[in-house]
């Protein structure tokens, strides 16, 4: 082969490492998927229904207690002492309801996220099902960029090396404990990658929970 050619063949097999190589990582829109599911669509508008009837459940809470307090600055002058500060005690209690039916439920792990989590969860699973069997055994990974911080939705075991960062330094894997620098002799990084590539790969979740997207709330909202 003369030396031309041995050229255009070395050129010709990096190229092809770095396509393999580029094909081992993709990313997904998880947003973008959501908004072409029906099911999803559903669940949203269902979600919103339930946020406009507690709203104006609570909406009607805090008129309540305008139009007490108003009352009460109109009436003041010809109320006693014991009857303003039994009006007052009044609408400091319908205030405090309001309040604590508000974060009933819009607060954290109120009524809508636990709904959300009832409706939309189970079509955020469907969707990362979806994911690793698109993965199969073609990536080492899938990232999501339709959520914030481009969460990893699937990953490799195969490629996980954080059992030999704990083996550098000095942490033997799987104790949950630190006896400092380990006694015993531990195995090199070669036999180590050896290992991990007979194993066969195993999906785990990264970008899941919470999320939302919501996928959301998995899409949070």
């Amino acid at each position: 082969m003369t030396p031309h050619l041995r050229r255009i063949a070395l050129l010709g097999a990096l190229f092809m490492a770095f396509t393999i190589q580029a094909q081992r990582i993709a990313f997904v829109n998880t947003k973008y998927i959501l908004d072409q599911m029906p099911d999803y669509q559903s669940a949203q508008q269902e979600l919103d229904r339930f946020s406009t009837q507690w709203q104006k459940e609570i909406d009607d809470r805090w008129s309540q207690v305008k139009r007490l307090r108003d009352a009460f600055n109109a009436e003041a002058i010809l109320l006693t002492e014991d009857m303003k500060r039994t009006r007052a005690e009044d609408i400091e209690k319908k205030e405090r309801e309001a309040r604590e039916l508000q974060k009933k439920r819009f607060g954290v792990e109120g009524d809508l996220f636990k709904k959300r989590q009832e409706l939309v969860q189970p079509i955020q699973d469907r969707i990362y099902e979806a994911v690793k069997e698109v993965a199969g055994t073609s990536y080492v990974a899938i990232f999501d960029i339709g959520g914030m911080g481009n969460n990893v939705l699937y990953a490799s075991d195969k490629y996980d090396k954080s059992d030999s960062v704990l083996r550098k330094l000095g942490i033997k894997p799987g104790t949950s404990k630190n006896s400092g620098n380990l006694n015993e002799e531990e195995p090199s990084e070669t036999p180590d990658d050896t290992k991990d590539g007979g194993q066969q790969d195993q999906p785990k979740d990264g970008g899941r929970d919470g999320g939302s997207a919501p996928p959301p709330d998995k899409p949070k909202q």
